[in-house]
């Protein structure tokens, strides 16, 4: 932990830069937007089905949106691009706060998405990714930890608002969070990193620098992307679908929003962790023991039933999600350089945000059909193990 105190001190501003970015991002997040969902359905009237098919299509066309968006972060300059978005993010809070019928809701949905989930996430992680070499994996690790802060910490601020001021009236406070204090705060932290010693390990190294037209014709690409897939993909259907869940493993909603607290926790472990080994040993070579935790979570949930899973499922849960992406963000690095970084990170986070808008519904199907969760989790470690086969046919050999 040493070392990592003193990179902190070495690159504070920029790694707050990434930090906040991320953090901020989980307005758009599955796990914030889920504590809405009932309140939502309510106010507007709609089935959980007609509404797990408004957030899948929200999902999907903010995936296909982001595809052509997110090279952008590849040339304009990062506080111009990462304002204009951050103001989008606001846009987004500003519609759920009047969202009186399913177009509304569908367009707050969609920006929620694009904005929070997919590019202020994608401008952190890129930036962090494309400013260091050496100690690529701890930046990328510690601006990480802006995911699982919010997981500890929004689902109570969440649950308070709603209480206190109804569920659209928090939308207007989360709206004004933006402009009142990312804006000027990302900015400041920038303006600072530009000031600093010029001592960031840019990365200028002589290799090849692929495009995303060579990427997407690399066969270890679409081996590993099950792989890196399944973890959002799982853990989105998981969330929305958080009621399935309480009622076939008999746990509570308090029980449920008291282990998000541990799952916070465990994700940001993991995501600390995952970083110092990607500095010692290269994101290339862990790859393929990536998706072992998400098996274990998901045999535990296939055979352990009562109340006492609850929080180790969620536990195991959060150090799958905190370990896999810093491999990931690094691995696209490490492999294709960074001169296309933010256009190749951005075919790989819109490919998981399509699958994450395809498993509510997906799931959603299942359990319509009475498909029990034994079934429906055994299958889903079936899905992980392939995943895996896949990352060792790509990675599986050791490589310096």
């Amino acid at each position: 932990m040493t070392a990592y105190w003193q990179f902190i001190r070495r690159h504070w501003p920029l790694l707050g830069f990434g930090f906040f970015t991320i953090f901020w991002g989980n307005l758009g997040q599955s796990f914030f937007i889920s504590f809405y969902g009932a309140s939502i359905q309510q106010t507007l009237d709609i089935s959980a089905g007609d509404y797990g098919l408004i957030y899948a299509l929200a999902t999907l066309t903010s995936g296909l949106m982001l595809m052509a968006l997110g090279g952008k972060v590849d040339r304009y300059p990062l506080k111009t691009f990462s304002s204009a978005v951050a103001l989008g993010l606001m846009f987004a809070c500003t519609v759920m706060w009047f969202a009186d019928s399913v177009i509304w809701l569908w367009l707050g949905f969609f920006l929620l998405r694009l904005c929070g989930q997919g590019l202020l996430p994608h401008i952190g992680q890129t930036t962090m990714a494309r400013s260091f070499d050496k100690d690529r994996g701890k930046a990328i690790s510690l601006s990480a930890c802006g995911v699982p802060l919010g997981e500890a910490l929004l689902p109570m601020l969440a649950v308070a608002l709603i209480a206190g001021a109804g569920w659209q009236q928090s939308w207007l406070w989360l709206g004004l969070s933006i402009p009142l204090l990312y804006i000027p705060f990302s900015r400041y932290l920038l303006n600072k990193a530009a000031l600093s010693p010029p001592d960031v390990q840019m990365n200028q190294s002589g290799g090849t620098h692929y495009s995303r037209r060579h990427v997407l014709k690399d066969v270890r690409f679409w081996l590993v992307l099950p792989a890196m897939l399944a973890g959002p993909f799982l853990v989105t259907a998981i969330f929305i679908q958080q009621n399935y869940v309480l009622e076939q493993r008999g746990w509570t909603t308090a029980l449920l929003a008291t282990s998000f607290l541990i799952y916070g926790v465990l994700h940001w472990a993991g995501s600390i962790w995952s970083g110092i080994l990607v500095d010692r040993f290269r994101a290339r070579n862990l790859v393929p023991f990536i998706s072992l935790p998400m098996l274990v979570a998901m045999l535990l949930l296939t055979f352990a039933h009562g109340s006492w899973l609850a929080p180790i499922f969620m536990a195991i849960l959060g150090l799958s999600i905190g370990v896999t992406g810093p491999v990931f963000n690094a691995l696209w690095a490490e492999v294709y350089g960074t001169t296309h970084l933010g256009a190749i990170r951005a075919l790989a986070t819109s490919l998981m945000i399509l699958s994450t808008a395809s498993s509510p519904w997906l799931f959603g199907l299942l359990i319509d059909s009475q498909v029990t969760a034994t079934t429906l989790f055994g299958g889903c470690s079936l899905g992980v193990a392939f995943a895996m086969l896949g990352t060792l046919l790509a990675y599986g050999k050791k490589q310096g």
